[in-house]
């Protein structure tokens, strides 16, 4: 399943740039807004065709734009844009195409946006090795992941935090949940018992939620991972809602970075968990693909601590937190990625609802509801990056990373750098 990851930061943002690596560059970022100037952007033609003045070849796979008409209109001028069919970019066709090299040597592939192009599948070694010469030559895998999508995942961060500190998952289940879980067939029934027990579940949130919700402000945000995403959720969330930001990551970021955040560095991720009232999972996935919130992990986490995922669902064990939510050593929690994408853990969704059963009793149109294991996971379907300003984002840097690389500069947002430097 796509994984949307990040989108552009807006100038006033007072948040520095920074890329979900710490070995990866940080280039200056040229303003993102909808078919702004390239000008940003110097002009030269791609080395390996300035000889003979022919364009170099792109391959566009995936929809056609749908925001940034003006700058697709640029990026057309400047190369030959070829974009194959939706039975071509089939798998099997796909690395037939390839083979018979049916879109010549091409220099570039463009896929706009996560939402479509990935019929090929996943791009591995099998495919890769299909590829011509000309594009494998850039050495460069671009995409627009450093600011293209960390504003929308950022803000959902935020929901989700204030979700684990109110108790949202209860609050909307309580008032809803007991009207969509009745079925029978007969009106007094829902008009009597049903609406009695909507009752007692709305009356009973009402009146317990309040002992368990709290207000974000002075309470420890944990992150895991201060990259682009992160930097951005501690800037929100410690300016705005009062909370204290500590974080852990592979390299500690620089002084300046920590000071103007506010932010506190932990070696290690179970020193961070240890004084975390929340801790939120925004770092790249592992490279083994094996998680890192483990049982074991998960064993020093602060009791009664809540956690977030706007990652990857591979990073967690599910079922190692679904039992610290049994036992009470998380409290709350909100996933947005899942293991399983577009499967949903089942012991986790029972949690999202909580126990609020309408049932029959001994044939009788009688019902009763339990209010002791409310609802306490906020589940989303990975939606945290998906967003129209995400969408033009998307398609405005990858348009522009292009643009610079087979105009002999630097990638604006590469993502392989690290590999790229220590093969050399």
């Amino acid at each position: 399943m796509a994984e949307p990851h990040n989108t552009p930061m807006p100038a006033s943002t007072p948040v520095p740039a920074s890329t979900p690596r710490s070995s990866s560059p940080v280039p200056p970022l040229p303003s993102l807004a909808p078919n702004a100037s390239i000008s940003t952007i110097s002009r030269r033609l791609p080395r390996q065709y300035s000889n003979d003045g022919r364009r170099p070849i792109v391959l566009h796979i995936g929809d056609p734009i749908k925001y940034n008409l003006a700058t697709y209109t640029e990026f057309s001028q400047a190369f030959e844009v070829i974009r194959p069919s939706t039975a071509e970019r089939e798998r099997s066709e796909f690395k037939k195409a390839l083979k018979e090299q049916r879109w010549g040597d091409f220099s570039a592939i463009f896929r706009p946006f996560w939402g479509t192009g990935s019929e090929m599948g996943r791009w591995d070694a099998d495919l890769i090795s299909l590829l011509p010469i000309s594009v494998k030559t850039q050495k460069f895998w671009v995409k627009e992941v450093c600011p293209a999508a960390a504003e929308a995942v950022a803000d959902f961060a935020v929901a989700m935090v204030i979700s684990t500190f109110r108790h949202l998952p209860w609050c909307m289940g309580a008032a809803a949940l007991p009207y969509s879980l009745s079925t029978p067939s007969s009106s007094d029934f829902m008009t009597a018992s049903v609406y009695s027990i909507a009752s007692k579940t709305f009356q009973a949130c009402h009146s317990l939620a309040t002992a368990v919700s709290h207000n974000p402000r002075n309470h420890v945000l944990g992150i895991i991972g201060l990259g682009n995403i992160g930097q951005q959720i501690a800037a929100k969330l410690g300016s705005a809602f009062g909370m204290r930001i500590a974080y852990y990551d592979v390299v500690r970021k620089p002084a300046p970075l920590e000071s103007s955040l506010g932010a506190s560095y932990h070696s290690s991720l179970e020193k961070l968990l240890a004084m975390s009232d929340c801790a939120v999972l925004c770092t790249p996935a592992s490279a083994d693909g094996r998680p890192i919130i483990t049982t074991d992990v998960l064993k020093h986490i602060k009791k009664g601590s809540r956690f977030v995922n706007v990652a990857r669902g591979s990073l967690v064990d599910e079922e190692a937190l679904a039992d610290a939510l049994e036992d009470g050593r998380i409290s709350a929690a909100a996933l947005d990625v899942h293991a399983e994408e577009p499967s949903v853990s089942q012991r986790l969704v029972k949690m999202a609802f909580g126990e609020h059963d309408i049932v029959r009793s001994n044939g009788q149109k009688e019902a009763k509801s339990s209010f002791d294991h409310p609802g306490k996971v906020m589940l989303t379907c990975h939606n945290a990056g998906g967003t129209v300003e995400t969408h033009i984002g998307f398609e405005e840097l990858s348009m522009r990373n292009i643009m610079a690389v087979l105009g002999g500069q630097k990638a604006i947002t590469p993502v392989n750098m690290h590999y790229l430097k220590a093969t050399e």
